[in-house]
């Protein structure tokens, strides 16, 4: 899957058919323990009962002050200006303690009626947690449910043709999606990569006439981790009837061919575009079948029925690990762990393949999603044999960091591997860029550039200067 830069057994179960399979593996141990984020808020909430006990403190020794008097010389009435003193003491209290309730997460009440009764699947038998992982699957929508959106768009487009769903130059015109989490890396390296990764996006896009996205915010706090992209996607489509195609990409993914471009036309009666194996998704059922770091929807109801499809195994808790189970029991290679969106989807088109994949188009032509262990130490061979504008193995399109995690504090193989092998893939496909102004890097692992090409006093008459493409296969 690859979500983000995060990682993404069992035999085969059943045929491509329908239908949702038996809870076949072992119970869940119990419910989900409170993530880092729930027992911070406990903890704040700890203080915010210690603040309010110190307050009510106060306000008991103003109430007995202004009754029976803490000086037994007092009087034991207070005078006027006394009286107004603790008037006003109780008036700020009450607005410091106003201010302590409203500290907290608007979403805690949610979280706290979520939590106080969590489905505990060990108390469950095997036949009640299939029941109750199908109603709280049933309970669960992305948003209202549209039912005319291809109607909507069409009306939109013809009321507004000053945003057509093409591009200059005749061509669909495309948004392309990715994000990162809200907070800072967990390592400064982590967030350096990131910027690098976004500025390798920024440059294709700006190459190729396409808008892009960077989303920092969580649309569904139901649907973090692997399942962010899901909300998103549904809103962005929604927000943008102009955009033909939305393309998302993970943000631990990287263009390596600067100069390739979608061959679009491909795809005239498809709707989702996906690097896979057939023989892979339909003979051997397996989870790598496709991979969702890197795929397009087309702006269409049967996109946004897809979305509402796959979706409902998302929620976090009881959902995603009950759902896990049953995709560990039906993809073959599965490791045992809560459900991710990329194994989801590959259920979802196997079960119901007849209602699905008729408008999907599994590509592998050319590297829309490209492993990097298998590449990055080849870019030297690339360069010496090849150009750019290939796409395939030959001078990969793209170049996925799947299982680095640069942002996080683990992964599934060396940092410094991953760091390296970034460094190496982003000034591969950055020396594409800077040559169109006559620089590159000095090696593929070095920041410092040098100068390749000598000026000129007449650069727009040189024809190459004006032909993008070709400045860059010229290698």
């Amino acid at each position: 899957m690859g979500q983000e830069g995060m990682g993404y057994s069992s035999g085969k179960a059943g045929g491509g058919g329908a239908g949702a399979l038996p809870m076949s593996a072992a119970r869940a141990r119990g419910a989900s323990p409170l993530s880092s984020h729930h027992r911070s808020r406990k903890i704040s909430r700890t203080f915010n009962n210690i603040k309010i006990t110190v307050l009510c403190g106060l306000v008991t020794i103003l109430v007995l002050r202004g009754t029976i008097g803490l000086n037994l010389s007092l009087p034991s009435h207070p005078s006027d200006a006394d009286a107004l003193a603790g008037a006003k003491a109780v008036e700020d209290i009450d607005r410091i303690l106003r201010e302590i309730r409203t500290d907290s997460d608007p979403a805690d009440t949610d979280l706290d009626a979520a939590t106080a009764n969590p489905i505990n699947a060990t108390a469950l038998s095997a036949s009640e947690a299939v029941a109750a992982y199908a109603a709280a699957v049933g309970s669960y929508a992305l948003g209202p449910k549209i039912h005319d959106w291809d109607e909507q768009r069409r009306r939109w487009l013809a009321q507004n043709r000053g945003f057509p769903a093409t591009a200059p130059g005749g061509k669909p015109r495309i948004l392309l999606v990715t994000g990162s989490q809200p907070g800072p890396c967990d390592n400064a390296l982590g967030d350096h990569y990131l910027l690098k990764t976004t500025k390798n996006k920024i440059d294709y896009c700006r190459l190729h006439g396409i808008e892009i996205v960077h989303n920092l915010a969580h649309l569904d706090t139901e649907l973090a981790g692997y399942w962010a992209k899901l909300p998103l996607l549904r809103r962005l489509m929604l927000s943008h009837p102009e955009v033909e195609w939305i393309w998302w990409m993970d943000s631990d993914a990287l263009f390596t061919d600067m100069a390739f471009e979608l061959p679009l036309a491909r795809y005239d009666d498809r709707n989702l575009i996906i690097h896979g194996y057939q023989d892979l998704l339909f003979d051997k059922h397996s989870w790598i079948a496709l991979n969702t770091g890197s795929f397009l929807f087309r702006n269409t109801q049967w996109s946004l029925d897809l979305l509402d499809a796959w979706a409902p195994m998302g929620p976090k808790g009881f959902i995603r690990e009950e759902a896990g189970k049953i995709l560990t029991a039906y993809l073959k290679g599965r490791p045992a762990f809560e459900a991710d969106d990329q194994s989801a989807l590959i259920y979802l088109l196997l079960s119901q393949k007849d209602k699905w994949m008729d408008k999907v188009f599994i590509e592998n032509s050319y590297y829309l999603h490209g492993f990097w262990a298998g590449l990055v130490d080849k870019y030297e061979e690339m360069m010496e044999n090849h150009h750019p504008g290939l796409g395939d193995e030959r001078w990969p399109f793209v170049t996925h960091f799947v299982g680095c995690k640069p942002c996080g504090s683990y992964g599934d193989y060396p940092v410094e591997r991953c760091l390296k092998s970034m460094e190496r893939a982003f000034n591969f496909a950055d020396n594409q860029v800077l040559r169109l102004y006559g620089f590159g890097h000095k090696g593929l692992e070095s920041p410092k550039i040098k100068r390749i090409r000598s000026q000129t006093t007449r650069p727009i008459n040189d024809k190459e200067n004006l032909d993008v493409k070709a400045k860059m296969s010229n290698t």
